[in-house]
């Protein structure tokens, strides 16, 4: 709640939503579609989702999980807006942003893999469609330089660039399975199944406010750096 306050004090703002629950996946422009509605939307939502269509089918998903005592993982993005340019460092490895955010949000339980804007659809793409073109500021503009695009996600080098700070992160399956998954005694060395102590089908909603808060944190040691 201090970071956020920091952020804030900036015109910063981090927001968290959840993309992706069991392979049930949102509307890619949810974000953009939801505008300035995005935060009662996100909150209203059950997934912290902003796409009311999908809920419906993640309900299904989860309730076909519970019912094959199964469970499911997800995806969830955070994005920062109104961060300026040069927030990081370049001269370290540890000092850089892209790896205090990615740390940050691999410290959260059971995230398997972080993304920064294209992510792994970077390394599909030639140079030509994949780096950010830099041109003249529009008329009016306080700033010197613009973006054509964001494939960066807002860092390049280990510094923010001024665009928006697009992060991925994706969360495994829980692991408790009311079903139980083959194991081994740790007294006889016999094969057994694992008892069921207790868990919900997903907690992909969950770790989505938790890696806000994690980013939140990130962004605010740099800026006190």
């Amino acid at each position: 709640a201090l970071a956020r306050q920091v952020l804030e004090a900036f015109g910063i703002e981090v927001f968290a939503h959840v993309l992706e629950v069991g392979g049930v996946g949102c509307a890619p422009d949810g974000f953009e579609r939801a505008g300035d509605e995005r935060r009662t939307l996100r909150d209203n939502s059950p997934f912290m989702s902003l796409d009311p269509d999908a809920d419906r089918a993640m309900i299904q998903a989860v309730d076909q999980a519970r019912e094959d005592k199964d469970s499911l993982g997800g995806l969830f993005e955070v994005r920062a807006l109104g961060l300026p340019a040069g927030l990081g460092s370049y001269s370290s490895g540890l000092e850089r942003l892209t790896s205090r955010l990615g740390a940050a949000l691999f410290s959260v339980p059971a995230i398997k893999c972080v993304e920064v804007g294209l992510g792994l659809e970077a390394a599909r793409r030639r140079g030509s469609a994949m780096h950010d073109p830099i041109l003249p500021a529009p008329e009016g503009s306080e700033l010197r330089y613009a973006r054509g695009s964001n494939n960066a996600g807002g860092l390049e080098g280990g510094l923010t660039n001024g665009e928006p700070l697009v992060l991925r992160a994706a969360m495994k399956p829980i692991p408790s399975l009311r079903q139980g998954l083959p194991s081994v005694d740790f007294e006889s060395g016999e094969a057994v199944r694992a008892t069921y102590q207790r868990s919900d089908v997903t907690s992909v909603p969950a770790a989505s406010v938790v890696g806000e808060a994690v980013v939140a944190l990130a962004l605010t040691e740099a800026f006190l750096d």
